[in-house]
């Protein structure tokens, strides 16, 4: 039993192979994870899980809250998408983007969601426009701080600064561990070698990945040592994923935001024979949130769906949450 002020979530993202082989329905999905005993929190990705998201039918918006009190899940986080390159030959103006995001906002609402998970590619001044929507409709939104954005970013330092002007608790951040690990996932290292990739070159991108460079540095030597050792464009492009997607920032960095954390993803590639995840130190990061008061929702976000279909999500969640119960239950 967990009796951290951390709570469990799952996020449908980690059930993505599942959803998309058309094999459960929904309310199969959260029927199964009820079964499995995996939550109590429920964070959903709107564009992946509900049709014409985010308008809504009646019928729908009925439907997915008696759902959500069938299985009895908490609503905990609704995940925006901040696509400002959907329109062919230009991005969204800040007008659009803002436009673009109110709907989102308003059906996490209408849900019981009581954060948005937005993304990145909303500058502050759409942040800034959203702060009265956001407290029209009663949700936070909280921007997911995801690979390459460390806390130290320019373009999170800009937001973090608008956060402290504005001051209003409906502004937060999504802390992604992905952000933070110590090793590059050895799943991903094994979908190198499915299109050719040497141990040669793996050992050349583990030892760049590990340098404190800029990450267009770090692309750009992998690109000069990687073609003196034959890899093909493809092959490069299939490496640079270590550095675009497994940051390198140091768990105690995240101690600076915590009071301004709204919800956690926690990012989750593999465990070895102990149930550890080798590649995110989750003792370090959950300490670090508990000790600064954390008391949200963490999600179970397993990634490891972007390059091996070998697991199946549920078993992966499962997987993740004994690991974050044993942790937790040790703070």
């Amino acid at each position: 039993m967990n009796t951290s002020p951390i709570k469990l979530s799952t996020s449908l993202f980690s059930l993505a192979l599942e959803w998309q082989s058309r094999n459960y329905t929904l309310e199969q999905l959260l029927a199964k994870l009820k079964e499995l005993h995996l939550g109590p929190g429920l964070e959903i990705v709107g564009f992946q899980s509900l049709k014409n998201f985010p308008f809504l039918a009646d019928d729908q918006i009925t439907d997915l809250k008696r759902i959500i009190e069938k299985y009895e899940f908490e609503p905990s986080c609704l995940d925006a998408n901040v696509d400002i390159g959907i329109r062919r030959g230009s991005k969204l103006s800040i007008d659009e983007t803002v436009e673009y995001l109110i709907p989102q906002i308003w059906a996490a609402s209408t849900l019981g969601f009581p954060v948005v998970r937005i993304q990145m590619m909303a500058k502050p001044e759409v942040m800034q426009r959203l702060v009265p929507i956001a407290e029209k409709a009663n949700v936070k939104l909280g921007m997911e701080l995801h690979t390459p954005y460390a806390i130290n970013h320019p373009a999170v330092m800009e937001l973090r600064e608008l956060y402290t002007k504005i001051d209003s608790p409906y502004l937060g951040f999504i802390p992604d561990f992905g952000t933070s690990m110590r090793a590059i996932p050895e799943a991903l290292l094994y979908s190198f070698r499915s299109v050719g990739v040497t141990d040669e070159l793996i050992a050349v991108t583990k030892e760049i990945w590990a340098k404190d460079v800029p990450m267009p540095q770090k692309f750009g030597e992998l690109q000069e040592r990687a073609s003196a050792l034959g890899a093909t464009p493809a092959q490069i492009g299939r490496l640079n994923m270590a550095f675009s997607m497994n940051g390198r920032q140091p768990v105690e960095m995240w101690k600076e935001i915590v009071p301004q954390t709204v919800h956690i993803h926690g990012k989750f590639y593999g465990f070895d024979e102990n149930g550890d995840e080798p590649s995110i130190d989750y003792a370090s990061l959950l300490k670090v949130f508990h000790d600064g008061g954390y008391q949200g929702y963490i999600s179970s976000e397993y990634e490891g769906t972007a390059f091996t279909d070998e697991f199946s999500g549920f078993e992966m969640v499962e997987k993740h949450q004994a690991l974050c119960k044993r942790i937790l239950n040790t703070l």
